[in-house]
C-alpha cells in the first residue's frame, strides 16, 4: 500500500483499481473541459497571506450549514452512480461522513436506495433532488426522503438537460456495466473492483428500479432519464418544490448574480455556487471566480456554499475566506472511495481538515469564522472584466 498524504495520491490509487467508465465518469467535463479544468486552476490564482507571532493555540475548524454543527466547512456532494466506483459506495461514504461530522448528500441517480442508506446510518442526511417531467414520481421521491428522516432537499437546477460529455459516450457508461469486449479486457484488470462487487447489495439505480413504471432493470432506464429530466424548470416549479417539501431547502448550480437574487427571493436556506463540476455549460466561469459577486449580491440573505474544484484544505480555506458559509465536494471523495472504500472517505476528510487546519494557524487565524479576504491575495482581474448584458428577471421566463 503506497503511503497517502495527499488528495493526489488518492486520485492515482483509484485510477488503478476503478473500471477505466466509471473513473472517466468522475473525471471528466463537457465538451473542451475548459470548465472542468478552471474550476481547480482558478484556485491556484488566489495567493495567501502568512502571518508569524500570532498566538495559534486553541483553534477549531468547527461551524454550521444551515443551522446543522460541523467539524469543517465541508459536506460531501451528491454524486450519481457512487455504488459503481465502490460497492455499495453511498452506504460507505454516508458512515463516513457520519462519523466525521459532515453532512452526507444522497443522489436521486444513485446506485443505494434512499432507504438502504437511511436503514445504515444513524443520523440525517441530505436528499438531492433532480426535477422530473414524472411529477407523481417526484412527489413520492420527495415522500420517501422525508420518511427517511432527510434533513434537506438539496435541489439542483442546471440539469434540466444534460451537458455532453463525449468520454462517458465513448465508454458507453451504464448500470451495472455492459459487457462488450472493451469493457470486458478492462475488468479483467480490475479484479478486486468485480469482487467486492459480486457482494453489493445492489447494482442499479435503487431510487428509480422498481418505483417507476416501466422499469424493472436498467435496460430501459437511459431513455427514461433522458426524457424524464424537465426542461421546463422554472421559478415558479421551484416554489412549488420547496413548499411540498416544507423544510430546508438548498439551491445547487447557481452562477449568476440574478439568479442568487431569484434564490434568495424565494426563500431558499442555503445556494450552491457550482458549474457542476465542470461537467454542464463548457465554457462557463469556475465557481470560485463568480463566488465573490454573489457574496457581494446577496450578502446575509441567503447562506452560500461553494462547489466544483476543491482538491485541497487550502481550497477550502480560500473559499470561505472569500466569503463562503461552507463548501462541498465531490471528485476529491470519490477518490478516497474508489481507492479504499469508506477508509478511503474517511482519509480524504483527515487530509482535508488537517491542511485547513494547518494553513488556517499558517494564516494566523483561530477559526473559520475568522478567515475573510484579508486573509488572501487576489489578482485585480480575478472577478474578470467580463463584459454582458444585463438582463432583469421577474422570475417569469
Amino acid at each position: 500500500m503506497p503511503v497517502i498524504t495527499n488528495i493526489q495520491d488518492l486520485k492515482r490509487l483509484y485510477q488503478r483499481r476503478v473500471p477505466r467508465m466509471f473513473y472517466d465518469y468522475a473525471e471528466s467535463g463537457s465538451w473542451t473541459e475548459q470548465t472542468f479544468r478552471d474550476n481547480s486552476n482558478d484556485f491556484d490564482q488566489i495567493r495567501l497571506r502568512q502571518r508569524v507571532a500570532v498566538d495559534m493555540a486553541g483553534r477549531s475548524t468547527a461551524t454550521q450549514m444551515i443551522g446543522q454543527d460541523v467539524t469543517m466547512p465541508v459536506a460531501l456532494a451528491p454524486v450519481g452512480l457512487m455504488g459503481m466506483q465502490c460497492a455499495d459506495g453511498e452506504i460507505k461514504a454516508a458512515r463516513a461522513a457520519e462519523r466525521f461530522g459532515v453532512p452526507f448528500t444522497l443522489s436521486t441517480m444513485s446506485i443505494n436506495s434512499i432507504e438502504e442508506v437511511a436503514e445504515a446510518t444513524s443520523k440525517p442526511f441530505w436528499f438531492q433532488l433532480y426535477t422530473m417531467r414524472d411529477l407523481d414520481y417526484t412527489a413520492r421521491l420527495m415522500q420517501r426522503a422525508k420518511d427517511a428522516g432527510c434533513s434537506a432537499l438539496v435541489i439542483t437546477l442546471d440539469l434540466q438537460i444534460l451537458g455532453q460529455r463525449h468520454k462517458d459516450l465513448k465508454n458507453g457508461l451504464s448500470a451495472p456495466p455492459k459487457l462488450t469486449p472493451r469493457t470486458v479486457a478492462n475488468l479483467m484488470t480490475k479484479w478486486r473492483w468485480g469482487i467486492e462487487m459480486l457482494g453489493a447489495k445492489r447494482r442499479n439505480f435503487g431510487n428509480i428500479v422498481g418505483h417507476v413504471d416501466g422499469i424493472s432493470d436498467t435496460s430501459s432506464l437511459g431513455a427514461w432519464a433522458a426524457e424524464q429530466f424537465d426542461p421546463s424548470l422554472d421559478w415558479s416549479k421551484v416554489e412549488r418544490l420547496m413548499e411540498m417539501w416544507g423544510g430546508k431547502v438548498i439551491l445547487k448550480g447557481i452562477l449568476d448574480v440574478e439568479d442568487a437574487k431569484m434564490a434568495a427571493k424565494v426563500g431558499a436556506d442555503a445556494i450552491v455556487v457550482s458549474n457542476h463540476g465542470g461537467r454542464q455549460l463548457d465554457g462557463a466561469l469556475s465557481s470560485i471566480r463568480v463566488l465573490p459577486e454573489l457574496i457581494d449580491a446577496v450578502g446575509k440573505q441567503v447562506e452560500v456554499h461553494l462547489d466544483s474544484g476543491i482538491r485541497t484544505g487550502q481550497d477550502i480555506l480560500k473559499a470561505v475566506a472569500l466569503g463562503a458559509k461552507s463548501t462541498m465536494i465531490g471528485r476529491a471523495f470519490v477518490y478516497g472511495l474508489g481507492a479504499m472504500g469508506q477508509q478511503g472517505v474517511t482519509q480524504t476528510l483527515d487530509i482535508l481538515h488537517k491542511e485547513l487546519d494547518t494553513t488556517m494557524a499558517l494564516c494566523g487565524e483561530k477559526s473559520v469564522q475568522g478567515l475573510g479576504r484579508h486573509n488572501l491575495l487576489i489578482p485585480n482581474d480575478f472577478a474578470g472584466n467580463w463584459q454582458g448584458t444585463d438582463r432583469q428577471t421577474d422570475g417569469s421566463d
